[in-house]
Protein backbone atom coordinates (compact mmCIF):
# COMPACT_ATOMS: atom_id res chain seq x y z
CA UNK A 1 0.00 0.00 0.00
CA UNK A 2 2.74 2.28 1.21
CA UNK A 3 5.95 1.30 1.14
CA UNK A 4 7.91 4.43 3.50
CA UNK A 5 9.71 2.10 5.52
CA UNK A 6 10.30 -0.95 7.36
CA UNK A 7 8.36 -1.36 10.81
CA UNK A 8 5.39 0.44 12.10
CA UNK A 9 7.17 3.92 13.21
CA UNK A 10 9.63 5.76 13.00
CA UNK A 11 11.05 9.61 14.62
CA UNK A 12 12.61 12.12 13.09
CA UNK A 13 12.96 10.88 9.16
CA UNK A 14 13.15 12.63 6.16
CA UNK A 15 11.35 9.68 3.84
CA UNK A 16 12.50 7.96 0.19
CA UNK A 17 11.84 10.43 -2.28
CA UNK A 18 8.82 10.35 -4.93
CA UNK A 19 9.89 11.46 -7.94
CA UNK A 20 7.92 13.97 -10.30
CA UNK A 21 8.88 15.94 -13.40
CA UNK A 22 11.04 18.29 -11.45
CA UNK A 23 13.19 15.90 -9.86
CA UNK A 24 11.94 14.82 -6.46
CA UNK A 25 10.37 15.92 -3.19
CA UNK A 26 10.31 14.22 0.33
CA UNK A 27 8.35 14.63 3.27
CA UNK A 28 9.99 15.32 7.33
CA UNK A 29 8.50 14.14 10.18
CA UNK A 30 9.52 14.93 13.88
CA UNK A 31 6.55 12.65 15.42
CA UNK A 32 7.33 9.70 13.14
CA UNK A 33 5.09 8.07 10.47
CA UNK A 34 3.16 5.52 11.49
CA UNK A 35 1.27 3.59 8.81
CA UNK A 36 -0.83 2.17 12.07
CA UNK A 37 -1.87 5.50 12.57
CA UNK A 38 -5.71 6.29 12.03
CA UNK A 39 -5.11 8.35 8.52
CA UNK A 40 -4.41 5.05 7.22
CA UNK A 41 -7.67 3.45 8.74
CA UNK A 42 -11.03 2.84 7.20
CA UNK A 43 -13.28 4.19 9.82
CA UNK A 44 -16.30 5.08 7.63
CA UNK A 45 -18.60 2.36 5.27
CA UNK A 46 -17.03 2.44 2.11
CA UNK A 47 -13.65 1.32 2.29
CA UNK A 48 -12.00 5.55 1.91
CA UNK A 49 -9.06 6.50 4.24
CA UNK A 50 -7.66 9.70 4.68
CA UNK A 51 -4.68 7.83 2.29
CA UNK A 52 -7.32 7.61 -0.07
CA UNK A 53 -6.83 11.00 -1.11
CA UNK A 54 -3.94 12.24 0.32
CA UNK A 55 -0.90 10.22 -1.00
CA UNK A 56 2.79 11.01 -0.45
CA UNK A 57 4.28 10.79 -3.62
CA UNK A 58 1.79 13.52 -4.89
CA UNK A 59 2.70 15.50 -2.43
CA UNK A 60 -0.01 14.52 0.06
CA UNK A 61 -2.88 15.72 -2.36
CA UNK A 62 -3.79 13.20 -5.48
CA UNK A 63 -2.94 13.90 -8.97
CA UNK A 64 -4.84 12.93 -12.18
CA UNK A 65 -1.88 10.56 -13.62
CA UNK A 66 -1.81 8.56 -10.32
CA UNK A 67 -5.54 8.51 -9.87
CA UNK A 68 -5.41 7.32 -14.05
CA UNK A 69 -3.07 4.38 -13.52
CA UNK A 70 -5.22 3.85 -10.06
CA UNK A 71 -8.51 3.20 -12.14
CA UNK A 72 -7.00 0.87 -14.59
CA UNK A 73 -5.13 -1.27 -12.08
CA UNK A 74 -8.70 -1.67 -10.12
CA UNK A 75 -11.13 -1.15 -12.98
CA UNK A 76 -12.62 1.90 -11.04
CA UNK A 77 -13.06 0.06 -7.78
CA UNK A 78 -10.25 1.56 -5.77
CA UNK A 79 -12.44 3.28 -2.60
CA UNK A 80 -11.82 6.78 -3.92
CA UNK A 81 -14.21 5.74 -6.88
CA UNK A 82 -17.31 6.22 -4.62
CA UNK A 83 -20.50 8.17 -6.31
CA UNK A 84 -21.30 10.04 -3.04
CA UNK A 85 -18.44 13.15 -3.63
CA UNK A 86 -16.17 11.04 -6.10
CA UNK A 87 -18.52 10.54 -9.28
CA UNK A 88 -19.52 14.20 -11.27
CA UNK A 89 -23.35 13.52 -9.90
CA UNK A 90 -24.30 12.26 -6.58
CA UNK A 91 -25.40 8.62 -7.31
CA UNK A 92 -24.70 8.21 -10.78
CA UNK A 93 -24.43 5.03 -12.40
CA UNK A 94 -21.15 2.94 -11.90
CA UNK A 95 -22.61 -0.47 -12.88
CA UNK A 96 -19.79 -1.09 -16.00
CA UNK A 97 -16.62 -0.19 -16.52
CA UNK A 98 -17.84 2.20 -19.39
CA UNK A 99 -20.20 4.02 -17.10
CA UNK A 100 -17.42 4.58 -13.62
CA UNK A 101 -14.80 5.86 -16.28
CA UNK A 102 -17.77 8.44 -16.93
CA UNK A 103 -19.19 8.83 -13.96
CA UNK A 104 -15.67 10.16 -12.55
CA UNK A 105 -14.09 11.91 -15.22
CA UNK A 106 -13.64 15.22 -13.34
CA UNK A 107 -11.37 13.15 -10.73
CA UNK A 108 -9.69 11.53 -13.90
CA UNK A 109 -9.09 14.51 -15.74
CA UNK A 110 -8.35 16.95 -13.12
CA UNK A 111 -8.33 15.12 -9.55
CA UNK A 112 -11.78 17.17 -8.19
CA UNK A 113 -14.06 16.15 -5.66
CA UNK A 114 -17.56 17.12 -6.16
CA UNK A 115 -18.62 19.31 -3.05
CA UNK A 116 -22.09 19.48 -2.45
CA UNK A 117 -23.84 22.29 -0.80
CA UNK A 118 -26.95 24.09 0.19
CA UNK A 119 -27.58 27.61 -0.27
CA UNK A 120 -27.35 28.85 2.68
CA UNK A 121 -30.53 29.91 4.87
CA UNK A 122 -31.32 33.46 4.58
CA UNK A 123 -28.40 34.11 2.04
CA UNK A 124 -28.69 37.30 -0.26
CA UNK A 125 -28.34 35.24 -3.71
CA UNK A 126 -30.99 32.31 -4.84
CA UNK A 127 -29.71 30.39 -7.54
CA UNK A 128 -31.81 31.01 -10.85
CA UNK A 129 -30.22 28.98 -13.71
CA UNK A 130 -27.39 25.86 -13.84
CA UNK A 131 -25.77 24.93 -17.38
CA UNK A 132 -25.03 21.58 -16.01
CA UNK A 133 -22.70 19.46 -18.45
CA UNK A 134 -23.53 15.96 -16.70
CA UNK A 135 -27.15 17.22 -16.13
CA UNK A 136 -27.25 16.14 -12.95
CA UNK A 137 -30.52 17.21 -11.81
CA UNK A 138 -29.89 19.02 -8.32
CA UNK A 139 -32.32 21.09 -6.65
CA UNK A 140 -31.67 25.28 -7.32
CA UNK A 141 -31.35 25.21 -3.59
CA UNK A 142 -27.95 23.23 -4.02
CA UNK A 143 -24.88 23.45 -6.26
CA UNK A 144 -22.47 21.27 -6.79
CA UNK A 145 -18.69 22.28 -6.89
CA UNK A 146 -15.48 20.16 -8.02
CA UNK A 147 -12.38 21.21 -6.43
CA UNK A 148 -9.20 19.74 -5.77
CA UNK A 149 -8.11 18.12 -2.62
CA UNK A 150 -5.66 20.43 -0.33
CA UNK A 151 -2.86 18.84 0.72
CA UNK A 152 -2.82 17.31 4.27
CA UNK A 153 1.14 18.19 4.99
CA UNK A 154 2.25 21.64 6.14
CA UNK A 155 -0.21 21.99 8.27
CA UNK A 156 1.56 24.30 10.37
CA UNK A 157 1.43 27.04 8.12
CA UNK A 158 -2.44 26.91 7.90
CA UNK A 159 -4.66 30.26 8.61
CA UNK A 160 -7.44 29.04 7.02
CA UNK A 161 -8.96 25.77 6.37
CA UNK A 162 -10.50 24.34 3.07
CA UNK A 163 -10.87 25.93 -0.44
CA UNK A 164 -13.80 28.51 1.09
CA UNK A 165 -13.11 28.37 4.78
CA UNK A 166 -15.83 26.45 5.84
CA UNK A 167 -14.01 24.63 8.19
CA UNK A 168 -12.57 27.75 9.83
CA UNK A 169 -14.53 29.49 13.07
CA UNK A 170 -13.25 32.88 13.71
CA UNK A 171 -11.62 33.35 16.87
CA UNK A 172 -11.08 29.62 17.11
CA UNK A 173 -7.34 27.61 17.09
CA UNK A 174 -6.32 26.58 13.79
CA UNK A 175 -6.12 22.73 15.39
CA UNK A 176 -9.91 22.66 16.54
CA UNK A 177 -10.83 23.44 12.85
CA UNK A 178 -8.67 20.31 11.75
CA UNK A 179 -10.36 18.17 14.17
CA UNK A 180 -13.79 19.49 12.71
CA UNK A 181 -12.28 18.89 9.06
CA UNK A 182 -11.66 15.15 10.09
CA UNK A 183 -14.76 14.40 11.47
CA UNK A 184 -16.75 15.51 8.49
CA UNK A 185 -14.05 13.94 6.05
CA UNK A 186 -14.91 10.89 8.25
CA UNK A 187 -18.91 11.52 8.26
CA UNK A 188 -18.98 12.73 4.75
CA UNK A 189 -16.21 11.43 2.43
CA UNK A 190 -15.79 8.13 4.52
CA UNK A 191 -19.28 7.80 4.85
CA UNK A 192 -19.00 6.57 8.48
CA UNK A 193 -20.16 7.36 11.67
CA UNK A 194 -18.73 10.51 13.89
CA UNK A 195 -14.88 8.97 15.38
CA UNK A 196 -14.11 9.34 18.85
CA UNK A 197 -12.13 12.34 19.66
CA UNK A 198 -9.18 10.08 20.52
CA UNK A 199 -8.37 9.11 16.86
CA UNK A 200 -9.74 12.33 15.70
CA UNK A 201 -6.55 13.73 17.59
CA UNK A 202 -4.34 10.84 16.37
CA UNK A 203 -5.22 11.95 13.13
CA UNK A 204 -4.90 16.14 13.39
CA UNK A 205 -1.47 15.37 15.36
CA UNK A 206 0.08 12.87 12.50
CA UNK A 207 -1.09 15.71 9.68
CA UNK A 208 0.62 18.49 11.77
CA UNK A 209 3.94 16.36 12.01
CA UNK A 210 4.23 16.09 7.80
CA UNK A 211 6.68 18.54 6.21
CA UNK A 212 6.84 17.91 2.71
CA UNK A 213 8.93 20.31 -0.12
CA UNK A 214 11.19 19.55 -3.34
CA UNK A 215 14.46 18.63 -2.30
CA UNK A 216 16.45 17.60 -5.55
CA UNK A 217 15.98 18.80 -9.15
CA UNK A 218 16.85 17.25 -12.11
CA UNK A 219 18.52 20.82 -13.70
CA UNK A 220 20.28 21.79 -10.61
CA UNK A 221 21.02 19.19 -8.50
CA UNK A 222 20.38 19.22 -4.26
CA UNK A 223 18.28 22.23 -3.39
CA UNK A 224 20.36 22.77 -0.34
CA UNK A 225 23.90 22.76 -1.90
CA UNK A 226 25.74 25.84 -1.34
CA UNK A 227 24.03 28.04 0.76
CA UNK A 228 20.27 26.64 -0.29
CA UNK A 229 17.28 25.92 2.01
CA UNK A 230 15.49 23.74 -0.03
CA UNK A 231 13.69 21.18 1.40
CA UNK A 232 11.13 19.61 3.77
CA UNK A 233 13.95 19.70 7.12
CA UNK A 234 14.37 23.50 6.50
CA UNK A 235 10.57 24.19 6.29
CA UNK A 236 9.98 21.73 9.23
CA UNK A 237 11.97 24.91 11.78
CA UNK A 238 10.38 27.90 9.58
CA UNK A 239 8.76 30.03 12.54
CA UNK A 240 5.08 31.24 12.21
CA UNK A 241 2.32 32.80 14.00
CA UNK A 242 -0.94 33.72 12.00
CA UNK A 243 -0.99 37.67 11.37
CA UNK A 244 3.08 36.91 10.26
CA UNK A 245 4.25 39.62 7.53
CA UNK A 246 0.54 40.51 6.91
CA UNK A 247 0.42 43.57 4.88
CA UNK A 248 -2.45 44.65 6.08
CA UNK A 249 -1.52 44.79 9.80
CA UNK A 250 -4.53 42.41 10.31
CA UNK A 251 -4.25 40.81 13.88
CA UNK A 252 -6.38 37.89 14.57
CA UNK A 253 -7.62 37.56 18.24
CA UNK A 254 -7.07 33.29 18.37
CA UNK A 255 -4.67 31.16 19.56
CA UNK A 256 -1.70 30.95 17.86
CA UNK A 257 -1.93 34.45 16.52
CA UNK A 258 1.61 36.60 16.46
CA UNK A 259 1.94 38.33 19.58
CA UNK A 260 2.29 42.01 17.98
CA UNK A 261 0.79 43.26 14.82
CA UNK A 262 2.73 43.40 11.51
CA UNK A 263 4.30 46.60 10.75
CA UNK A 264 4.30 45.60 7.01
CA UNK A 265 5.25 43.65 3.83
CA UNK A 266 8.24 43.06 3.86
CA UNK A 267 8.13 41.63 0.03
CA UNK A 268 11.03 38.99 0.62
CA UNK A 269 8.97 36.17 1.71
CA UNK A 270 11.32 33.36 0.37
CA UNK A 271 14.58 33.12 1.33
CA UNK A 272 15.62 30.18 0.02
CA UNK A 273 18.14 30.53 -3.24
CA UNK A 274 19.19 34.16 -2.50
CA UNK A 275 22.81 31.95 -2.15
CA UNK A 276 22.88 31.12 -6.20
CA UNK A 277 22.68 34.67 -7.44
CA UNK A 278 25.90 34.31 -8.24
CA UNK A 279 25.82 30.41 -9.07
CA UNK A 280 28.05 28.88 -11.55
CA UNK A 281 25.04 26.69 -12.66
CA UNK A 282 22.83 28.64 -15.02
CA UNK A 283 19.90 26.34 -13.47
CA UNK A 284 20.51 27.64 -10.12
CA UNK A 285 20.95 31.07 -11.06
CA UNK A 286 17.40 30.88 -13.28
CA UNK A 287 15.58 29.45 -9.54
CA UNK A 288 17.45 32.41 -7.45
CA UNK A 289 16.19 35.05 -10.01
CA UNK A 290 12.99 33.31 -10.15
CA UNK A 291 12.49 33.95 -6.29
CA UNK A 292 13.98 37.20 -6.37
CA UNK A 293 10.59 38.11 -9.31
CA UNK A 294 8.25 36.42 -7.00
CA UNK A 295 9.44 38.77 -4.19
CA UNK A 296 9.74 42.07 -6.02
CA UNK A 297 8.31 42.48 -8.83
CA UNK A 298 6.07 44.67 -8.94
CA UNK A 299 2.76 45.81 -10.48
CA UNK A 300 -0.81 46.56 -10.43
CA UNK A 301 -3.37 45.17 -7.90
CA UNK A 302 -6.98 45.87 -8.56
CA UNK A 303 -10.20 44.96 -8.60
CA UNK A 304 -9.78 41.94 -6.14
CA UNK A 305 -12.81 40.77 -4.01
CA UNK A 306 -11.92 40.73 -0.58
CA UNK A 307 -8.35 42.98 -1.17
CA UNK A 308 -9.69 45.92 -3.26
CA UNK A 309 -12.39 45.08 -5.30
CA UNK A 310 -15.87 46.36 -3.32
CA UNK A 311 -16.93 48.23 -0.76
CA UNK A 312 -15.72 47.08 2.71
CA UNK A 313 -12.68 45.82 1.43
CA UNK A 314 -9.82 46.55 3.47
CA UNK A 315 -7.60 48.71 0.87
CA UNK A 316 -9.91 51.19 -0.97
CA UNK A 317 -7.91 51.26 -4.42
CA UNK A 318 -5.28 50.00 -6.60
CA UNK A 319 -2.03 49.02 -5.00
CA UNK A 320 0.23 50.03 -7.45
CA UNK A 321 3.36 49.03 -6.19
CA UNK A 322 1.79 45.09 -5.54
CA UNK A 323 3.98 41.74 -5.85
CA UNK A 324 3.34 38.40 -5.64
CA UNK A 325 3.84 38.59 -2.08
CA UNK A 326 1.22 40.71 -0.95
CA UNK A 327 -0.86 38.06 -1.05
CA UNK A 328 1.55 35.12 -0.44
CA UNK A 329 2.77 36.69 2.56
CA UNK A 330 3.81 33.54 4.93
CA UNK A 331 7.49 33.30 5.17
CA UNK A 332 8.56 30.33 3.21
CA UNK A 333 5.12 28.87 2.95
CA UNK A 334 3.27 31.07 0.48
CA UNK A 335 -0.28 30.85 1.61
CA UNK A 336 -1.74 33.66 3.35
CA UNK A 337 -0.51 34.25 6.88
CA UNK A 338 -4.65 35.29 7.95
CA UNK A 339 -7.79 33.91 7.19
CA UNK A 340 -8.58 36.11 3.82
CA UNK A 341 -10.70 34.71 0.62
CA UNK A 342 -10.01 36.74 -2.63
CA UNK A 343 -11.63 36.59 -6.19
CA UNK A 344 -9.08 36.62 -8.66
CA UNK A 345 -11.32 35.10 -11.17
CA UNK A 346 -10.66 31.91 -11.55
CA UNK A 347 -14.43 31.17 -11.59
CA UNK A 348 -15.72 34.33 -13.66
CA UNK A 349 -18.01 32.94 -16.87
CA UNK A 350 -15.22 33.62 -19.50
CA UNK A 351 -12.86 31.29 -17.74
CA UNK A 352 -15.20 28.12 -18.06
CA UNK A 353 -14.86 25.00 -19.42
CA UNK A 354 -17.23 22.44 -20.52
CA UNK A 355 -16.42 19.94 -18.13
CA UNK A 356 -17.58 22.56 -15.75
CA UNK A 357 -21.11 24.08 -14.40
CA UNK A 358 -22.13 27.74 -15.10
CA UNK A 359 -24.20 28.85 -12.16
CA UNK A 360 -26.51 32.07 -12.50
CA UNK A 361 -27.02 33.63 -9.23
CA UNK A 362 -29.23 36.60 -8.84
CA UNK A 363 -28.93 39.01 -5.67
CA UNK A 364 -32.38 39.04 -3.65
CA UNK A 365 -32.21 42.82 -3.41
CA UNK A 366 -31.21 44.26 -6.07
CA UNK A 367 -31.74 41.83 -8.86
CA UNK A 368 -28.45 41.77 -10.42
CA UNK A 369 -26.98 38.91 -11.85
CA UNK A 370 -23.59 36.42 -11.85
CA UNK A 371 -22.22 33.55 -13.47
CA UNK A 372 -19.92 31.32 -11.84
CA UNK A 373 -18.41 28.30 -12.06
CA UNK A 374 -18.43 28.17 -8.44
CA UNK A 375 -20.06 30.34 -6.11
CA UNK A 376 -16.79 29.66 -3.39
CA UNK A 377 -17.15 31.26 -0.02
CA UNK A 378 -20.77 32.57 -0.62
CA UNK A 379 -21.88 29.34 -0.27
CA UNK A 380 -20.58 28.79 3.36
CA UNK A 381 -21.70 32.83 4.34
CA UNK A 382 -24.32 33.49 1.99
CA UNK A 383 -22.88 36.74 1.41
CA UNK A 384 -22.96 38.05 -2.05
CA UNK A 385 -19.54 39.92 -1.89
CA UNK A 386 -18.31 36.73 -1.37
CA UNK A 387 -19.01 35.09 -4.90
CA UNK A 388 -15.92 33.72 -6.08
CA UNK A 389 -14.09 33.94 -3.34
CA UNK A 390 -11.03 31.00 -2.18
CA UNK A 391 -8.08 31.13 0.08
CA UNK A 392 -4.72 31.08 -1.49
CA UNK A 393 -2.56 27.80 -1.05
CA UNK A 394 0.19 26.53 0.85
CA UNK A 395 3.01 26.76 -2.22
CA UNK A 396 5.73 24.22 -1.09
CA UNK A 397 6.22 20.78 -3.15
CA UNK A 398 4.16 22.39 -6.38
CA UNK A 399 5.61 20.35 -8.70
CA UNK A 400 4.07 17.49 -7.29
CA UNK A 401 0.53 18.44 -7.84
CA UNK A 402 -0.74 19.57 -11.01
CA UNK A 403 -3.15 20.16 -11.93
CA UNK A 404 -3.21 23.89 -10.20
CA UNK A 405 -5.87 26.60 -8.50
CA UNK A 406 -9.26 25.17 -6.61
CA UNK A 407 -10.83 23.40 -9.67
CA UNK A 408 -7.42 21.99 -11.42
CA UNK A 409 -8.37 25.01 -14.19
CA UNK A 410 -4.02 25.28 -14.68
CA UNK A 411 -2.94 21.76 -16.11
CA UNK A 412 0.73 23.33 -15.43
CA UNK A 413 2.39 25.76 -13.38
CA UNK A 414 3.54 27.60 -16.74
CA UNK A 415 0.05 27.69 -17.34
CA UNK A 416 -0.75 29.24 -13.63
CA UNK A 417 2.17 31.87 -14.33
CA UNK A 418 0.21 32.81 -17.86
CA UNK A 419 -3.17 33.41 -15.52
CA UNK A 420 -1.24 35.65 -13.23
CA UNK A 421 0.39 37.16 -15.70
CA UNK A 422 -2.42 38.02 -17.94
CA UNK A 423 -4.77 38.79 -15.00
CA UNK A 424 -2.58 41.31 -13.78
CA UNK A 425 -0.87 43.05 -16.75
CA UNK A 426 2.43 42.07 -15.17
CA UNK A 427 4.43 41.99 -18.54
CA UNK A 428 6.67 38.42 -18.08
CA UNK A 429 9.01 38.32 -20.37
CA UNK A 430 9.82 34.39 -21.46
CA UNK A 431 13.08 34.36 -19.87
CA UNK A 432 11.19 35.66 -16.78
CA UNK A 433 8.56 33.25 -16.57
CA UNK A 434 11.01 30.14 -17.40
CA UNK A 435 13.18 31.71 -14.03
CA UNK A 436 9.70 31.58 -12.32
CA UNK A 437 8.80 28.56 -13.38
CA UNK A 438 11.94 26.96 -12.24
CA UNK A 439 11.55 28.91 -8.44
CA UNK A 440 8.62 27.31 -8.11
CA UNK A 441 9.03 23.98 -9.15
CA UNK A 442 12.55 24.10 -6.54
CA UNK A 443 9.77 24.47 -3.88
Amino acid sequence: MFRLMVGAALSGIITMPFFNSSGFHRTHSERGIDTNNAFFQDLGTNGRTCFSCHRPAEAWTVTPIELRDRFERTAGLDPIFRNNDGSNCEGADVSTLRKRRGAFSLLLQKGLIRVGLDVPANAEFEIVDVDDPYRCGAPFTSASMYRRPLPSANLEFLSTVMWDGRETVPGQAIELDLMTQVRDATTGHAQGAPPSDALVREIVDFERGLFTAQTFDWWTGSLRDDGAHGGPRRLSRQPFCIGVNDPLGMLPSMPGACATRSTGLDPNVFTLFGSWEDSWSAGRRAIAHGEKIFNTRQFVIDNVPGLNGGAGDPVSGPIQTGTCTVCHDTPNAGNHSVSMSLNIGITDASRRTPDLPLYTLQNRTTGAAVQTTDPGRAMVTGKWSDIGKFKGPILRALAARAPYFHNGSAATLADAIDFYDTRFHVGLTRREKADLLAFLEAL
